[in-house]
């Protein structure tokens, strides 16, 4: 890859620093126009309350920021013909990036009912912020964004995730400065150290500093240039600074700093590529401080407001009811001289769109930010070649990962010339089993490589570091720019990206409705090490609720699965690989596991998402069961078939039918979720009046929510995690929960009418095994013989 040779920023003409101030004044003036303006776009006439909008909403603070990054990248991207995508952080700026896709065409021929002229223009204003019309942040709706602008901290994790794989894309990042604090672009910030200069493209993170935050000023832009200049080199950076205020000056420094970065950026992959040079290279990093509010008011009713915390959100606020504010407001617009920046049709002149790249190089109509439009379908082999032999329920054991894991070395290996799969986790793929994907690709890592490291990779595609959040961000931008992947997390501290994944959860329920948007590649969480196998970390790795958290957001989006054992997951797998514009969270473990169903019968259940097991059961099929043994996950079922057997020896005339859940969506009624079960669906299962007792992976009362409309919900009675944990012995993690088969045949006993006295033996039999496990444990270390040496042998 070569960038297409350039004239210097040194040698721009006066021609060409005048365009690119007009860009950017017209930029301003469509910014400030979206803020305020519901009519009178191009001031023909003198300002009057009724051309502003009745509710001011948006932030100005940012966007003259926004707008100069906006205008340098266009030249230099139409100057060296290069492919680019820009993440902007701070996303609040929506009218910047709103008014550079209008300028530049991309938004009129999204929305081609806001036309690149007048009319457009005052449907464009009308429309920010305003009832039926668009969000005030960059969101879904804009072309050429992957990245909402509400919550921050994850621009530049997103923007290394949409480098990775992509060797021709640049991807700048905007980074504002309260961005800049957050904890998750902190660690993101480590993201060089896993870029590939040979298969991944660049990001040019571009840390924009106007001082303050919504209140307050911030941390670094406080900073002596020096001391800042260290923390970016410390971090692998090589910065290039841009202050100032005076436009003239910042554009031909800006222009300046834009083409010393992509130089260096050229140069470090021409020498990657060309050279085998493997030597961790330091890439740049723009430092722009410009005023916050820049050409704005400088001072409101005597207060200063440039290039101060006040010019935030609005800085004229009450424009219909005060006439100097109006004043003020008209001064302001016509500052920009709007007459010189459109014709008399409301079009953009020649000087504007002189710096504007043509076709799909526009930020806005680029095709990486819309990856439906890149997605290929991922290769998943046949599970055959991955599947164990289940020749009897209940007699072998595999580690369910681990096979998986086998399944995954094969997906890294059938894509690795295409390079559109990665596996992420925070250091976790051996610890999860799934250290098979080796085989294929190893861990990418661009620091220091030691003779004692294993599986470190330059050009590898497991992606680990020590930060859920960076992981999560990395996927995401590698999904939304039309690829594919896979997220590993202990199950308790996926928890730490839960606004994340909320976040990811609203971006794809509203791209849903814009038919320009496609579908790209689900976001696939497998998450293992589980509650009921963190006997040995304790109680501070056990916390099953990611999946109730899941489970509250837009059902459209969201699945999650529980398959019981080691067919069932890959089957799973290969239904939530293949899908597209989902959240699917796969909750499995890797310690061993008993293998319950055959690959075909394991395919037809998990289709069904829940049903009968009929060999576990001990009903006739002439009548309805006595009671309905349910269970969801790997352990519950364990528990529930060992109760199952409990039950056939000691109470063998009681009518149990066993039912399995794998798709929990299942249990909401059909109205309330894709996958829910009609009524009558429900009710045959589980039957109507006849007791359940329900054995969940994790919080019981999530299984009483997700069912509580049903006819046979009084008769619901769920055993889960109960925040109880310690260091333990396995199975005393259910038995302190009150999730083991002793338990759970005494809930039978106490729920099946007519059977508390005539079991009442069987009953105390049950209660004595638990106080023998009790004492069995403090004095052997292990759990009791009979459990440990269980298998299904009815």
């Amino acid at each position: 890859m070569h960038d297409t040779p350039v004239t210097a920023a040194a040698d721009l003409s006066d021609d060409e620093l005048r365009a690119l101030d007009a860009h950017w004044r017209a930029a301003n003036y469509l910014s400030v126009g979206q803020i305020y303006l519901m009519s009178n776009p191009l001031l023909a006439e003198p300002l009057r309350p009724e051309h502003v909008k009745p509710r001011l909403l948006g932030h100005w603070g940012t966007s003259p920021g926004l707008n100069l990054v906006h205008t340098h990248l266009n030249r230099v991207v139409k100057a060296r013909g290069r492919k680019a995508l820009c993440v902007w952080g701070p996303g609040h700026g929506g009218p910047a990036v709103l008014a550079n896709s209008w300028l530049e065409g991309s938004y009129s021929e999204t929305y081609p009912d806001v036309g690149r002229d007048a009319e457009g223009m005052a449907r464009l204003f009308r429309q920010f912020s305003f009832p039926g019309g668009v969000p005030s942040h960059v969101a879904p709706e804009t072309p050429g964004s992957i990245h909402e602008g509400g919550e921050l901290g994850y621009s530049l994790s997103h923007a290394y995730g949409a480098a990775l794989d992509n060797p021709d894309l640049l991807v700048a990042c905007v980074i504002g400065d309260g961005e800049a604090e957050t904890g998750p672009l902190a660690a993101s910030w480590h993201g060089n150290k896993f870029l590939d200069p040979v298969h991944d493209g660049a990001v040019l993170p571009i840390l924009h500093l106007n001082g303050y935050k919504i209140a307050n000023p911030s941390v670094l832009a406080r900073l002596p240039e020096q001391e800042l200049d260290e923390l970016l080199r410390g971090y692998g950076h090589e910065p290039i600074h841009v202050t100032g205020e005076i436009p003239a000056t910042v554009h031909l420094t800006m222009a300046r700093a834009m083409d010393t970065a992509l130089d260096r950026i050229t140069l470090i992959q021409r020498t990657a590529r060309e050279e085998n040079v493997t030597e961790r290279p330091r890439w740049p990093v723009i430092v722009l401080r410009t005023p916050k509010g820049w050409t704005g008011p400088a001072e409101v009713d005597g207060l200063p407001v440039e290039g101060t915390w006040r010019s935030h959100q609005v800085p004229l606020t009450a424009v219909r009811e005060n006439p100097r504010q109006l004043r003020l407001l008209e001064r302001w617009l016509r500052s920009y001289s709007p007459q010189e920046l459109f014709d008399e049709r409301g079009r953009p002149t020649a000087e504007v769109l002189a710096c504007v790249p043509d076709g799909d190089l526009r930020l806005g109509s680029t095709p990486h930010a819309n990856g439906g439009l890149l997605l290929c379908d991922l290769p998943v082999p046949a599970l055959e070649r991955h599947a164990v032999p289940v020749d009897k329920p209940g007699m072998t054991l595999h580690e369910p990962t681990r096979v998986l894991g086998g399944l995954l070395e094969e997906v890294m290996e059938a894509t690795t010339d295409r390079r559109d799969f990665r596996l992420v986790g925070p250091d976790e793929t051996a610890s999860n089993r799934l250290q098979a994907v080796y085989g294929a690709s190893g861990k990418a890592w661009q620091a220091e490589i030691l003779d004692v490291d294993d599986h470190l990779d330059r050009h590898g595609r497991v992606m680990e570091i020590l930060s859920e959040h960076t992981c999560q961000g990395w996927l995401e931008g590698y999904l939304l720019t039309g690829r594919h992947g896979l997220f590993s997390c202990y199950e308790a501290f996926v928890h730490i990206v839960d606004s994340m994944v909320n976040q990811h959860i609203k971006w794809l329920r509203t791209t849903r409705a814009l038919p320009w948007r496609r579908p790209i590649a689900s976001l696939n969480y497998l998450l293992t090490s589980h509650v009921w196998r963190q006997d040995h970390n304790g109680f501070s790795h056990q916390d099953p609720g990611f999946v109730d958290h899941v489970l509250n957001k837009s059902p459209e989006v969201v699945r999650v699965y529980l398959p019981p054992d080691t067919n069932t997951l890959l089957s799973v797998a290969d239904h939530v690989l293949r899908s597209r514009d989902y959240v699917n969270v796969v909750v499995a473990g890797k310690q061993p596991c008993f293998d319950w169903l055959g690959l075909e019968a394991a395919r037809a259940h998990c289709a069904r998402g829940a049903g009968i097991w009929e060999w576990a059961g001990t009903e006739d099929g002439a009548h309805e069961p006595d009671v309905v043994l349910a269970c969801a996950g790997d352990v519950p079922t364990q528990e529930v078939l060992a109760a199952a057997s409990l039950l056939r020896r000691h109470l063998p005339q009681l009518a149990v039918r066993v039912v399995n859940v794998v798709d929990l969506a299942r249990l909401l009624p059909g109205e309330e979720h894709p996958h829910g079960m009609p009524d009558p669906e429900y009710d045959a299962l589980f039957t109507r009046d006849k007791p359940v007792v329900f054995a969940y992976h994790g919080y019981p009362w999530l299984i009483h929510r997700l069912a509580y409309r049903r006819a046979g919900h009084p008769h619901l009675h769920v055993r889960g995690y109960k925040e109880i944990g310690t260091t333990t012995t396995p199975f005393d993690m259910v038995v302190r929960n009150d999730l083991d088969r002793y338990r759970l045949v005494m809930d039978v006993i106490d729920r099946v009418p007519g059977l508390a006295v005539r079991a009442a033996p069987v009953r105390q039999l049950m209660e004595d095994t638990r106080l023998r496990h009790h004492a069995w444990i403090r004095e052997h270390g292990t759990d009791l013989p009979e459990v440990t040496d269980w298998t299904w042998t009815d």
